[in-house]
């Protein structure tokens, strides 16, 4: 069982990695401000579009994460 539990931990954080890593920075420059007019017009679909997909996903992987660590926390004290 530990051993499941250690495989699907490992897994988790090689999830949360590459989603983490595959999400657009959130400093905007001068270029957004100028066309601002576009964010509008996308933020209505947002969960639609695969940045939220990806943030989702990175939920959803941190919630298992912590899961996990608290189940490997419960099984070593054994």
């Amino acid at each position: 069982m530990k051993t499941f539990v250690i495989i699907v931990h490992v897994i988790v954080s090689l999830i949360i990695i590459t989603t983490v890593l595959g999400q657009p920075a959130k400093t905007y420059g001068l270029s957004t401000a100028i066309s601002g007019g576009a964010e509008t017009f996308f933020g209505k679909n947002k969960g639609r579009t695969i940045e939220g997909k990806l943030r989702k996903l990175t939920v959803f992987a941190m919630i298992l994460f912590v899961i996990t660590s608290m189940l490997l926390v419960y099984l070593t004290g054994k």
